[in-house]
C-alpha cells in the first residue's frame, strides 16, 4: 500500500469509515491538559537512532500527540504484533511472549487493534507490565469501539502514540503508517502471525530501514503457503523467533533481569 502524506492528503480520498461507539458507552477521550504534543526526535533522541532523512518521512506532520508516561520510552521496548484474525494458537504464542517480556521488565508495544495486538497488551497488563498502545486513529478515538477501554486504560496508566491530529479523518492508509512509527519507537518487532499482503509487513520493511531487530514466529517461517518471510530471512537483524531470552538478548536486555 503507498504511503500517505498527510501533508498532501487527495480530498477525494475516501475516508475509512468513522468509529462508532455504543450508546451510552462511548469512549472518554484524554482531557486536553494531558495530551503532550512533541516530536519523534524529542521523544526518542538518544535513545533510538532515526536519522532526519528517515524522521521526514515516518512523521511528514512533524508532530506525536501522546497521553501518559513518555518515560517508557527510555526502557527496553518490544513491539508484538500481527494479524486481526489471529488464530486461537497465534493467541496463546501472543499472550506468552507478552508476559514473558513484562515479567523481564521489557516495555510491550502494540497498535490496538482486533487480534494479535489486543491479546498482547492485554496479556502485559495482566501480568503487572508496562504498555505502549501506537494507535492509527487520532486520540480522540477509539478503533476498534471493543477496545475503549483498554484504550483508556492505556492512556491512564501506560502510554499511547498517535501521529495524526485530534479531529483528523481516519483513512485506511493510517494503518501502515502507524505501523512504521511502531517500530521506529521500540528496539524489536516481532511479528506472531501474518499473511502475505498484512500491514505488519510494513513495519518489517521498516525495522531494515531503521536497523532495527525483526523476529518472526517459527510458525510462520515454517509455513508453506507464506511466501513473506522468505523477503526478510538472511538480512541482517532478522531471525525466526525461538524463545523470548533471544529476543531479550538481542536488545541488550541484562540477564540479571530475566525471570
Amino acid at each position: 500500500m503507498k504511503a500517505l502524506d498527510l501533508q498532501r492528503r487527495d480530498p477525494q480520498k475516501r475516508a475509512a469509515p468513522k468509529p462508532r461507539q455504543p450508546r451510552g458507552e462511548s469512549y472518554a477521550p484524554p482531557a486536553n491538559e494531558l495530551v503532550r504534543v512533541s516530536t519523534l526526535d524529542d521523544l526518542i533522541g538518544g535513545i533510538r537512532t532515526v536519522t532526519p532523512e528517515q524522521q521526514a518521512r515516518l512523521q511528514p506532520d512533524s508532530r506525536v500527540w501522546c497521553v501518559g508516561d513518555t518515560s517508557l520510552l527510555h526502557r527496553k521496548c518490544v513491539a508484538v504484533v500481527g494479524t486481526r484474525e489471529v488464530t486461537s494458537e497465534g493467541a496463546a504464542r501472543s499472550r506468552r511472549l507478552a508476559r514473558e517480556l513484562a515479567t523481564a521488565g521489557v516495555v510491550v508495544v502494540s497498535g490496538l487493534a482486533k487480534g494479535v495486538d489486543t491479546e498482547a497488551l492485554g496479556a502485559a497488563i495482566e501480568s503487572g507490565g508496562r504498555v505502549i498502545a501506537v494507535i492509527g486513529t487520532p486520540i480522540d478515538r477509539a478503533y476498534p469501539a471493543e477496545n475503549k477501554r483498554l484504550q483508556e486504560r492505556i492512556y491512564r496508566e501506560h502510554l499511547l502514540i498517535s501521529q495524526f491530529a485530534p479531529g483528523e479523518r481516519v483513512f485506511p492508509t493510517n494503518f501502515p503508517e502507524r505501523n512504521k512509527l511502531m517500530a521506529a519507537v521500540s528496539d524489536a518487532t516481532v511479528i506472531i502471525e501474518a499473511g502475505d499482503t498484512s500491514g505488519s509487513l510494513h513495519q518489517a520493511a521498516e525495522c531494515g530501514r531503521l536497523g532495527r531487530w525483526l523476529f518472526i514466529a517459527k510458525s510462520v517461517v515454517d509455513n508453506p503457503m507464506l511466501q513473506w518471510p522468505k523477503r526478510f530471512l538472511g538480512q541482517p537483524k532478522v531471525a525466526s523467533f525461538g524463545t523470548t531470552g533471544d529476543i531479550l538478548k538481542a536488545i541488550g536486555a541484562k540477564p540479571e533481569e530475566w525471570h
